[in-house]
């Protein structure tokens, strides 16, 4: 028998203020990878005026620990910190989790690359499945204890619309064959997103850890910093129905929602945009969930591939 669909008050132009207003995190203690910049800063905003603890993962610490001022100045909390990750590199994944003590209630998967010029890690891997995949893979798997420790606990996986320009290519994840195309590397790296959030539930949902993934939106953030801004605006005009662009603020909102929200609780394996659970993809539309991001079956063998390249 199918779950109901969750739905809310909440849309397309929600903020995250809005989302989180009269929820009391007061207690809870949180992760944002990319807390530095774009929608991460506003996700972090939001859990810490909550009263969260809220750590920002974060490559770069200087703009890490701006950030965090930030989020203080406007919050007056002062439980935010900051810590390095680097999360295409294994050894910076493994040393931020090991360096965990404590539960941790929510973990939010924000931190990511769009459509890079072909680049390898130096295990060979194609660094936007290695950033915006295995590296959150990696990052949950080594807080696991720390998840469960926290008696029931969220991972937010943030995905893209744009999983629907590409499923995984289970025979050349890594274009060792085929023809780089950044925005199919892209495509596939979300969709991963979305089959990490299905199978972590099936796997951790008995130790009451759930998992689910959104499409945050279009925000202008420099997550764009390797797309040509022209190039941009024409995929957005072939797209049938695009929708506007949102505000960071709004940006954050779908990401909150799914931190925060009661009605999330033990809800796990699913995937949402614009503060709603999307229905399945169709064609000629530019909303929804590709079946295939939701296959229970391509989540199992994509744990599995994930696990075998870390060497977990």
């Amino acid at each position: 028998m199918t779950a109901p669909r969750i739905t809310t008050s909440f849309g397309a132009t929600t903020t995250a203020a809005e989302v989180v207003a009269g929820i009391d995190l007061t207690g809870r203690r949180a992760v944002v990878t990319g807390g530095a910049s774009g929608i991460g800063v506003e996700t972090a905003r939001a859990l810490a005026g909550a009263g969260a603890e809220v750590t920002l993962a974060v490559r770069d610490t200087a703009a890490g620990e701006r950030a965090a001022e930030d989020i203080t100045g406007s919050t007056g909390t002062k439980q935010v910190l900051v810590a390095p990750l680097e999360l295409a590199d294994p050894a910076s994944v493994a040393a931020f989790a090991d360096a965990w003590t404590g539960p941790l209630h929510l973990l939010v998967g924000n931190a990511g690359v769009m459509a890079t010029p072909l680049t390898r890690t130096p295990q060979g891997w194609e660094l936007q499945f290695a950033t915006n995949h295995l590296g959150h893979f990696h990052l949950a798997n080594r807080l696991l204890p720390a998840l469960r420790a926290a008696g029931g606990a969220r991972i937010v996986s943030v995905s893209s619309g744009a999983h629907r320009r590409s499923g995984i290519d289970f025979d050349d994840i890594h274009f060792h064959r085929r023809s780089y195309e950044p925005w199919a590397a892209y495509g596939q790296s979300k969709t991963a997103n979305v089959l990490f959030a299905v199978e972590a539930t099936r796997r951790w949902a008995g130790d009451g850890v759930y998992a689910n993934a959104l499409h945050p939106g279009s925000i202008r953030t420099n997550l764009q910093r390797h797309v040509d801004q022209a190039e941009i605006e024409a995929l957005r005009r072939a797209t049938p129905g695009v929708a506007p662009w949102k505000t960071v603020q709004q940006g954050a909102a779908t990401s909150v929602l799914l931190a925060t929200s009661p009605l999330l609780e033990g809800v796990g394996g699913r995937y949402f945009e614009d503060c709603n659970e999307a229905g399945p993809h169709r064609s000629g539309t530019s909303t929804g969930v590709a079946a295939y991001a939701l296959d229970e079956q391509a989540a199992q063998r994509l744990w599995e591939i994930s696990a075998a390249t870390l060497g977990r």
